[in-house]
């Protein structure tokens, strides 16, 4: 298999934006992702809050470390007009300042994929230009309808630059899709293999909500067979990339438990 980076990613409920990044780097994670989060109440952070010092900081410990870095679409991605690609162009920057290599954003639901796609003519201009892969994620509410539909489409978009654009598979969020809830397996073989698999997010629930278990602490902490079967899946797809795992537990050890045994699975 191919290298497979896991890292861990900013939490709102962190003390600050760092904290989980020098944790990161403290305990020998190899990715790490960005994750803007500020809400209307001023809670969280967004990249006004990191500063440019702070930005060579994070750009020269990655480096130092050798830590890939990816960021997460802010909150307003869902919606990427006017304001919402604003922030995704910022996004952009963060992302070019700290040197990280991928950009998420969520596919919308509400959204046709040709209007999608013409939305975000710009955002896969300049990602394109920058040298930044864009990763789409599935929500619970996209399925591998909606995923193959859209790379269908994207792929015969003859004016656009596509080829750094893939999805990023968030298995929390494919246990929660209506078609295939408490199967992520099934959600991952109804994949076509014309969609490129390119960043992940793992993190577990019981097909309720969406509440970001840590890994192996939901269903798979008395039966990992499962977790097992994705990168036996992934092999095959020769995926190489980083896994974030989404949270910042309580305490935080949980995400070197998390990450030594997904190591093992990996590594198999």
């Amino acid at each position: 298999m191919n290298k497979i980076r896991v890292g861990n990613q900013t939490a709102y409920s962190a003390e600050t934006p760092l904290l989980p990044f020098e944790y990161a780097v403290s305990h020998g994670f190899d990715a790490f992702e960005w994750f803007p989060d500020k809400d209307e109440s001023g809670g969280g952070w967004d990249e006004e809050d990191i500063d440019g010092d702070t930005r060579s900081y994070i750009k020269r410990s990655a480096i130092e470390h050798d830590i890939t870095l990816s960021v997460h679409g802010s909150l307003h991605d869902t919606f990427p007009l006017d304001e919402a690609r604003a922030a995704l162009f910022r996004n952009v920057e963060f992302a070019q300042d700290i040197g990280a290599i991928l950009l998420n954003i969520h596919l919308p639901a509400d959204q046709e994929a040709e209007s999608f796609i013409r939305a975000m003519e710009p955002v896969i201009k300049e990602t394109d230009k920058s040298g930044i892969r864009l990763a789409i994620e599935n929500t619970p509410l996209t399925g591998p309808g909606d995923f193959n539909l859209f790379f269908t489409l994207l792929k015969s978009q003859d004016h656009l630059p596509v080829s750094h654009i893939g999805m990023c598979l968030d298995l929390g969020h494919a246990n929660l899709h209506q078609s295939t809830q408490n199967n992520y397996l099934q959600f991952i073989d109804l994949i076509g293999i014309h969609v490129p698999i390119i960043h992940m997010h793992l993190h577990e629930n019981y097909g309720d909500s969406d509440s970001h278990l840590t890994l192996f602490t939901g269903p798979a902490s008395a039966n990992d067979s499962a977790i097992h079967a994705v990168f036996q899946r992934l092999k095959k797809r020769g995926y190489s990339g980083s896994v974030i795992l989404e949270q910042w537990p309580d305490p935080p050890r949980m995400l070197d438990e998390a990450r030594n045994r997904l190591l093992r699975i990996i590594n198999g």
